[in-house]
């Protein structure tokens, strides 16, 4: 049973994510006349000018794009990415049609920001949930993966970041409207409004992948092993790893601690290395920790 619950958890998280995500677009995104990130932003845009649905256009969009990944990136991946983008259309077309009219935030084209902040961190929640389960809320997820799979020197982040940019180009015309003279007035406005939902979503769904169990590791080159050792056992509750070496210029023993702490430790780390000479330390910035220490023998 619990192997069967196991299979199915990142099935069952990736379609609350999708659920949410469609309430995200029904309520925050598509009364307030800006377009998000990615395809989704292309789907809003369409959707904006000629009254097709998002949620059509997303399945457009994603099942073939899904097909592709199934043969050309992941199985389990693409189909994670099916379920996600079959439940999200589905969810968003089904709010489509009940409205929802007394809880949508429309704000009118004054104070705009507030929906776009709104939006942003819960599209940010939803990817982060989705890229932990290996799995993506489609489009511009699967396009990026894909690229930074074949030319692993293009980073995905700039993959993505290039379609967006596309997407804020693009809303620059897209909601151009009409002035009492008859010319089409351009606004920056929207453009505006899609970077700061592109770049919300992006941080908050980085700190969602890595950034609860981020923590620093610390290099440590000393005389005093044991005694440094001892401390941070007694204090911080952290163990250590011990390498011994021999100094390049000194041509010494001495010994190199590993030790990996949380982040708020990271002060009383160093204040325990500070009693120490003949002491030397580097730290780096660790983005997950792995492994469960607690059941060791």
């Amino acid at each position: 049973m619990k192997k069967i619950l196991k299979q199915l958890m990142p099935y069952l998280i990736t379609t609350a994510a999708a659920i949410l995500l469609a309430f995200d677009y029904q309520l925050f995104i598509v009364e307030n006349e800006f377009a998000p990130a990615g395809l989704n932003g292309i789907a809003t845009m369409i959707q904006y000018k000629t009254g097709f649905s998002i949620g059509y256009v997303s399945l457009l969009i994603n099942i073939p794009l899904c097909i592709f990944a199934f043969f050309m990136i992941d199985k389990h991946f693409s189909l994670r990415s099916l379920v996600f983008c079959l439940v999200y259309s589905g969810v968003f077309l089904l709010l489509q049609e009940l409205g929802l009219e007394n809880l949508q935030y429309d704000a009118q084209g004054h104070d705009t920001i507030y929906p776009v902040i709104l939006s942003g961190t819960i599209s940010g929640i939803v990817y982060g949930m989705c890229l932990r389960c290996n799995s993506s809320t489609g489009g511009t997820d699967i396009v990026s993966k894909y690229i930074s799979n074949k030319k692993p020197e293009l980073n995905f982040f700039w993959v993505t970041f290039f379609i967006n940019a596309v997407v804020a180009i693009a809303s620059f015309f897209v909601y151009a409207k009409q002035g009492d003279n008859g010319a089409m007035v351009y606004d920056y406005k929207p453009v505006c409004l899609c970077v700061l939902y592109s770049f919300l979503s992006m941080f908050v769904g980085d700190f969602i992948v890595k950034g609860a169990k981020a923590a620093s590791k610390f290099t440590v080159i000393t005389s005093h092993p044991d005694e440094i050792t001892s401390e941070i056992l007694e204090k911080l509750k952290h163990s250590s790893t011990k390498i011994s070496c021999v100094g390049g210029f000194s041509h010494s023993e001495k010994a190199i601690l590993l030790c990996v702490v949380n982040k708020h430790q990271i002060v009383d780390f160093k204040n325990i290395l500070n009693k120490y000479d003949n002491t030397f330390a580097f730290s780096e910035s660790i983005n997950e920790t792995y492994g469960n220490f607690v059941k060791v023998k």
